[in-house]
């Protein structure tokens, strides 16, 4: 299952996903309220997160047989906070269907 490309890249993309999130909260807001500061070690999370996400979009999008247009909404969506996790529903029954007929890279 791990060795599954599309596998990797569903988990990549909710794994940016909260990423975000959690600088976003956890990062912005306990470093305004609090002498908790974990900007940086998110951020860095994130950042290494995102660009292995764009990375991985580009690579998958023709295992996938995706045309300019949804690679760049799914270029889009890592950038927008919270937009991942529509992309990933919205393509969930895809990714799922690849899933089952990818080989192992």
């Amino acid at each position: 299952m791990i060795a599954n490309p599309v596998f990797r890249y569903r988990m990549l993309t909710l794994a940016e996903g909260w990423s975000f999130v959690l600088l976003l909260v956890f990062g912005s807001l306990l470093s305004r309220i609090s002498e908790i500061d974990l900007v940086m070690p998110l951020g860095s999370l994130h950042g290494a997160l995102f660009v292995l996400l764009v990375i991985a979009t580009l690579v998958i999008r023709r295992r996938l047989e995706w045309g300019f247009g949804t690679t760049l909404v799914a270029l889009v969506c890592a950038v927008i906070p919270l937009a991942p996790f529509v992309f990933h529903h919205y393509k969930k029954t895809e990714f799922l269907e690849a899933e089952r007929t990818a080989q192992p890279a």
